[in-house]
């Protein structure tokens, strides 16, 4: 047992230093700011004030629910990507809260945002990744007590929330390969790197703190920000298995590209250290997200491919910043992909503000068939999730009726949001309050959940807690599953979502299909499978499939609903859907020669959007330009169908 004392003393340690950093950097963090006009803070605080917020149903908040362990495993909702103050963008934006608060946020407790407006979860989450961006560490220690006067300018202009200068540092981070501006270190390397490893272990003992195994899970993590122009993503959120971490955060200044991110993560996290990668908005990514090549233009080689099968088990579907299902712009009949989705395709030339035809999980999921034909591996074999994305430090606050923007005064309060942000642009109104992971786990541990996450069972929601399970099965009775030992003789005779199942001749698989509603929100609309596959001559296809309807089939078989929604009060037809949606589905069109995939996604009936919300609040009609309502949607992870 010599090992365990010695893993606990290092982890003691490990939060008493951090403390000691996080209490020095949140005197300055938690310091006044600059003040404001004394006309402008009175408006503002006049607007939220006005704000009625008993104009529709809140559900009541909810104490936490724990479930014991269960071979058959239990479901688990948490977010793996959230900004604190800790990141320099939230901060310029005026989030003030702090990691301790945005664990307790993620645990039930309402808080207050800068602006005065409230947020809370109807239920606690039950596991929560803060993903600050790890090329901002190290701003706030060196804040602390700036080196010299150059230093002394950019703190103070660092404490005044403002877009402009927001804009004016990711302006200067576009170069490649990125290149960390040290003047407020005293252009010293090594007081950067020091200060960045100070908030590295801040934000590890704030985890530390915060892991209540059983109950609560917190996981180490960080965001790897890469700039690309016009606002695209290429980044990635790194979150580790254990206490057991690297002593520093892989930024863009330590690793240029994802390949580089991917080798410099296996060389320094080792021993009893496990990393994973998350990728998110595929959709802004300018194609970069599913390209052979990195993301200054570099062809992957086969053992890139390799390292990055090994680094990125997961991909995030669905955030604030959009759905990045599937694109009809490249042949996909589905109405779906406009879900949340405001990108057009791209125009000939176009490079920025456009979807590519690499851009989307669906065509991901397709080429990755492409590659296995290639390589004789996928590397694109990943499954899904959803996150926030939020700047606000308010982990899995997704639910339409508690949006409060994502980035402090420049999204709060509900006036501000339906003028399109601070400045008036599209882009705020048009993003969502973002979605969950849903992950199937024996029990609510960081190494249960992190093994979860590497083998692909977990699911992405657009933000509510519909529960649903996908097996498929080749011997499957296609009769009731009820009980546990229903679920262990699927969990022995087949695979569930996230697995890969080899083919069979003239024996096509059962998949096996199971969702219940959130308890909290609207009924299930229908239920479909979406099949994507790799044809003999090399051509990639893609079919949906509706096989289970709350209402109707119409005559081409696709499911029919008639639920509407009081746009009054935002009552949603209670009667329309269904409560749960449990069927077995065989594909008609299999072919043991086909390379596919199959993943399930489920549509609630339609229920208000956060602007309808928000303009209920301010007793206006639902803006013009997005929708009044949504079709909140799960999908889960792909179960692939494989030739041997």
């Amino acid at each position: 047992m010599r090992w365990q004392a010695w893993v606990g003393v290092a982890l003691s340690a490990l939060v008493a230093v951090g403390a000691v950093i996080y209490w020095r950097v949140d005197a300055r963090l938690n310091a006044p700011l600059r003040p404001a006009d004394p006309a402008a803070e009175a408006e503002l605080r006049a607007e939220i004030d006005a704000q009625n917020e008993a104009a529709f149903f809140q559900p009541p908040a909810q104490p936490r629910e724990v479930a014991p362990p269960s071979e058959t495993r239990n479901v688990y909702f948490g977010d793996l990507h959230v900004h604190t103050k800790l990141s320099f963008d939230a901060y310029l934006f005026g989030t003030r809260l702090d990691p301790d608060l945005a664990y307790r946020i993620a645990k039930g407790e309402p808080a207050a945002l800068i602006t005065g407006e409230t947020v809370r979860l109807t239920r606690p989450l039950d596991f929560v990744a803060l993903t600050d961006h790890a090329e901002g560490f190290g701003l706030h220690e060196a804040c602390v007590e700036p080196i010299n006067e150059i230093a002394r300018k950019y703190c103070t202009a660092f404490d005044e929330p403002s877009l402009a200068f927001f804009l004016a540092l990711r302006g200067s981070g576009e170069r490649r390969p990125p290149v960390r501006d040290l003047s407020v270190h005293g252009d010293d390397p090594e007081v950067a790197a020091r200060n960045s490893r100070s908030t590295w272990e801040a934000v590890r003992a704030a985890a530390e703190r915060h892991y209540e195994p059983g109950r609560f899970t917190t996981f180490a993590g960080y965001e790897y920000s890469p700039v690309l122009a016009d606002t695209g993503k290429h980044h990635r959120n790194i979150i580790f298995r254990s206490a057991a971490t690297p002593d520093s955060a892989v930024s863009a200044y330590d690793a240029a590209s994802e390949i580089d991110l991917w080798r410099e993560l296996e060389r320094t996290c080792t021993g009893d250290c496990e990393f994973l990668t998350i990728p998110h908005n595929p959709n802004k990514s300018w194609g970069l997200a599913f390209a052979s090549e990195t993301i200054d233009g570099v062809p992957y080689g086969d053992a890139d491919w390799r390292l990055r099968a090994r680094s990125e088990p997961i991909v995030e579907m669905f955030q604030i910043k959009g759905n990045s299902e599937c694109s009809s712009a490249f042949g996909a009949n589905d109405e779906e992909c406009g879900f949340e989705q405001f990108l057009p395709p791209c125009a000939a030339g176009q490079e920025t503000l456009c979807i590519h035809p690499t851009s989307m999980i669906r065509d991901g999921l397709k080429i990755g068939l492409s590659l296995e034909a290639e390589l004789g591996i996928n590397p694109l074999r990943f499954g899904l999730i959803g996150a926030t994305d939020t700047h606000n430090a308010n982990p899995g606050d997704t639910e339409e009726w508690d949006y409060r923007g994502s980035a402090g005064y420049n999204t709060s309060p509900a006036r501000r949001r339906l003028a399109g942000g601070r400045g008036g642009n599209r882009p705020s109104l048009q993003r969502n309050p973002g979605g969950l992971a849903a992950v199937w786990a024996v029990e609510n541990t960081r190494e249960s959940l992190f093994d979860a996450m590497r083998r692909r069972e977990v699911y992405a929601t657009s933000g509510t807690r519909m529960r649903l399970r996908v097996f498929a099965d080749y011997r499957a009775a296609e009769t009731e599953v009820a009980t546990d030992a229903d679920l262990r003789q699927l969990y022995s005779n087949g695979v569930p979502m996230g697995g890969v199942l080899p083919a069979r001749e003239g024996d096509a698989p059962a998949f096996f299909i199971w969702a219940l509603k959130d308890q909290d929100h609207a009924p299930l609309a229908k239920a479909q499978v979406v099949k994507g596959w790799r044809n003999p001559d090399g051509s990639l296809s893609e079919r949906v499939f509706d096989v289970a309807c709350a209402g109707a089939r119409g005559a081409d078989g696709r499911c029919e609903l008639d639920a509407s929604v009081d746009l009054n009060d935002c009552g949603w037809a209670e009667s329309a859907g269904a409560a749960e949606l449990k069927t077995w589905w065989r594909d008609p069109d299999y072919d043991p020669a086909q390379s596919a995939f199959y993943y399930v996604r489920v549509a609630q009936i339609p229920t208000c959007r956060w602007s309808t919300y928000d303009a209920l609040r301010l007793d206006l009609p639902p803006p013009e330009g997005v929708p009044a309502t949504v079709q909140e949607m799960a999908w889960a992870s792909p179960i692939w169908v494989r030739p041997e």
